[in-house]
């Protein structure tokens, strides 16, 4: 029998370490089943008492990008996610190509009138008769959970541009509205207890557990930050965001812009190479 060890996660909580999380989020993103038992094998033989998830996941990560390059870009999703700050702007970009790829209209940081005050919106989505006021919570540091607060204040703005609507002949009170919730980190129990209850559509990191999360509509859109490529340093990547392009498929009709930061002609060629196969699961169409 294996001898449990606890590690510490990043929100400071101790839990047992799990084979099978590991496991599972190897073979999420396609890792050769023997690159898999090879990594799990390294991890396990180096793992000690009190070891933090950040160190367990740089081994992971090193041991993937020296056996499989470009599967290791999608293996940092999470953690590229967070490395577009300090700003929430790029992450409220990607939110809204997300919508868009399901088919919405959107419009990004809206001015709404409300019944006793005027609310700026993140991401106004329309499909038909659906009309989505999006709130996208944002933050760039590891163990950090959206909390009930947030809930209790989107719910409060949400009732504020509802009154102000029923009561006159506009977009909004032709169809369904709803106010929807979407963070790049996991929410706390009560922030979901309370979207559930006030009818807030909440989607985290991982969040619903098994259905349409972040990670998933991330994966099946294709539409991975410019942050998830390692063929570029940090520098190139901020100096991509700073100039707008947040994902990493707009490169491909965008390639100029590579060279505008230096890149030479080869470098190029890798960059757009891995963005290749960082999108290859990419669909034409989103289901939300």
């Amino acid at each position: 029998m294996v001898k449990e060890v606890n590690i510490i996660k990043a929100s400071g909580e101790i839990e047992p370490f799990s084979e099978i999380k590991l496991r599972r989020s190897l073979e999420r993103i396609n890792t050769q089943p023997e690159l898999i038992t090879e990594i799990i094998y390294h991890i396990r033989s180096e793992l000690k008492e009190g070891m933090k998830t950040s160190a367990i996941y740089d081994h992971a990560f090193s041991l993937l990008k020296s056996k499989e390059y470009f599967t290791a870009g999608r293996y940092s999703i999470k953690k590229a996610l967070l490395e577009l700050g300090p700003s929430g702007y790029p992450f409220e970009k990607i939110v809204a190509q997300i919508l868009k790829s399901a088919g919405y209209e959107v419009e990004t940081n809206k001015i709404l009138e409300g019944h006793c005050i005027s609310h700026e919106v993140d991401v106004v989505a329309t499909k038909n008769s659906q009309h989505l006021l999006v709130e996208c919570k944002f933050h760039n540091r590891a163990g950090y959970k959206t909390d009930a607060k947030v809930a209790l204040y989107i719910n409060a703005r949400f009732w504020d541009i509802k009154r102000l609507s029923s009561g006159k002949s506009n977009h909004r009170e032709e169809g369904k509205l709803e106010a929807w919730l979407v963070t790049n980190t996991k929410l706390s129990l009560d922030a979901i207890n309370y979207c559930n209850c006030a009818g807030i559509s909440a989607i985290g990191w991982s969040y619903p557990s098994k259905g349409k999360n972040l990670q998933y509509l991330l994966e099946e859109s294709g539409l991975l930050p410019i942050t998830c490529l390692i063929s570029l340093t940090k520098a190139q990547k901020n100096q991509l965001l700073g100039q707008g392009l947040v994902v990493c498929r707009d490169l491909v009709d965008q390639k100029e812009i590579l060279q505008s930061i230096g890149l030479s002609a080869t470098k190029q060629i890798r960059v757009l190479k891995e963005v290749g196969e960082l999108c290859q699961y990419e669909k034409n169409s989103l289901r939300l």
